[in-house]
């Protein structure tokens, strides 16, 4: 991602260059993110030839997608992956003036923070490159297949700027001393040195690919999604926290929210009557 020092907002975060943020789009009207929702699992496909550069309308449609979705009760799971040889090869300033810069800078940011704020958990695959926000994109994901197709960089640091994105979040994926390294050299790296460093959780060839995406949703989707969001709630919020203080955090969803659940006394019955849970999502 490429970021300009300027900050085109006023103390109460309102645009004031004159043009106005692109208003969120509806599913049906979306040009470069196909959505498909099969059951208890929606799938957002990037689709933008040639290389899934992200524009501010992409951007948007990325963050609709991942909110009006993850505001469905009945889904379990967001998957998200990428039509053509390249995942995303990151956001596309050339046809920006400085003026319209910004706009897109926006989206951005609407977008990888739907993908962070979502309760669903988020599925994302990557078989190609991913440079700049594409390897945001990925580094986003609750959980990560790659191919050895895949390759990951932030180059940003070769024009001039850096990704502000990727060094808030590489650091709690990867240690400060592999973050360090990506961000500082801007040098790819391969999908199995990715996979060393826990960028990616799996690693699979692509002719396994299929079979290991259906391998994982089946796991995940075998669960309760209110579970599924308690448990993704419980991690993300004791990020960054003291030991004491993250338990704390995850007991108070534990005793204050999952106890309610008719599906957590579901689970106990089930284990002590020796069968499988009938989940009934709430």
């Amino acid at each position: 991602m490429q970021q300009n020092s300027h900050n085109p907002r006023n103390g109460r975060g309102v645009e004031v260059l004159g043009t106005l943020a692109l208003a969120a789009p509806k599913l049906e009207e979306f040009e470069f993110i196909r959505v498909r929702v099969d059951g208890e699992i929606a799938r957002l496909t990037l689709d933008r030839p040639d290389h899934n550069l992200l524009n501010e309308r992409m951007l948007a449609e990325l963050a609709a997608g991942i909110n009006t979705l993850g505001e469905r009760s009945e889904i379990k799971l967001i998957v998200l992956e990428s039509a053509g040889k390249t995942f995303c090869g990151g956001i596309e300033l050339g046809e920006y003036t400085q003026r319209r810069v910004f706009q897109l800078l926006d989206a951005f940011h609407g977008a990888f923070s739907a993908m962070l704020d979502t309760a669903k958990p988020l599925l994302v695959i990557v078989n190609g490159p991913a440079f700049g926000g594409g390897a945001e994109l990925a580094a986003l994901g609750d959980l990560v297949i790659a191919t050895p197709r895949a390759r990951f960089a932030q180059p940003e640091i070769k024009l001039g700027v850096f990704p502000p994105l990727a060094a808030a979040v590489l650091p709690y994926l990867l240690g400060p001393k592999h973050a360090l390294e990506l961000v500082l050299t801007g040098e790819t790296i391969s999908a199995e040195r990715a996979r060393e460093l826990g960028f990616v959780n799996w690693l699979v060839s692509e002719e396994e690919l299929p079979k290991k995406v259906d391998e994982v949703i089946a796991k995940v989707t075998a669960q309760s999604a209110p579970v599924l969001t308690m448990a993704k709630k419980a991690i993300m919020g004791s990020l960054g926290l003291p030991l004491r203080d993250g338990v704390r955090n995850s007991m108070k969803v534990f005793l204050n929210e999952l106890a309610e659940l008719e599906d957590s006394q579901e689970g106990l019955r089930a284990l002590v009557e020796k069968r499988a849970p009938k989940w009934k999502n709430r």
